[in-house]
């Protein structure tokens, strides 16, 4: 007997707006979605203030310095992405400040190993 294929996380990649933008965009997704189970946020850059968004059993935030996400933020992206898959989130959102690599970034995002644990969804553009 084999066993059943592990559930991927659904992923959504949230762009444009400012910082604030995109955790408000985040937040109202959570709040409309009757999604059960842990999120985890990804967030590029630091908060400008009050976040909008804060930790939970249920919510997992995380964020990382800004910078282009597929070159020079390459490193910390796939260190950090792979401690939240550990968790295994049903839902994760990135938040990215710029989407100057928005093709190459969703590529690798579809490419081994991250196929087999990530179903990309819609963007969510703010």
């Amino acid at each position: 007997m084999t066993a059943a294929p592990a559930r991927r996380a659904a992923l959504t990649l949230v762009t444009g707006g400012s910082a604030p933008q995109r955790e408000a965009a985040i937040a109202a997704r959570l709040a409309a979605s009757s999604a059960a189970g842990l999120c985890a946020v990804l967030l590029e850059g630091l908060p400008s203030g009050q976040s909008l968004l804060s930790p939970s059993h249920d919510l997992q935030v995380h964020r990382i310095a800004p910078g282009c996400l597929c070159c020079t933020g390459n490193l910390v992206l796939r260190v950090t992405l792979n401690r939240i898959l550990r968790l295994r989130p049903d839902w994760l959102f990135i938040g990215l400040a710029a989407t100057d690599h928005l093709d190459q970034l969703r590529s690798w995002l579809q490419d081994s190993p991250y196929d087999q644990l990530l179903e990309l969804t819609a963007d969510l553009h703010t």
